[in-house]
């Protein structure tokens, strides 16, 4: 029998807990409830919040 071995594990831990500090920084900012929601939405694109960021101080 072949065994297939998981190869992205380690990116799907690292996004999970930036997703829950992200989730937890939004929300926390909130000051409404649909500003809570909204910063839910964010915590889940929460790389490419990231990447932009560093595009833009890296000047690319």
């Amino acid at each position: 029998m072949k065994k297939e071995i998981q190869g992205n594990a380690p990116a799907g831990a690292v996004y999970g807990l930036g997703f829950i500090g992200a989730a937890i920084f939004f929300i926390s900012h909130a000051c409404t409830f649909w500003m809570g929601v909204i910063g839910f939405l964010k915590a889940i694109v929460w790389p490419a919040f990231l990447i932009y960021e560093a595009f833009k101080h890296l000047g690319a």
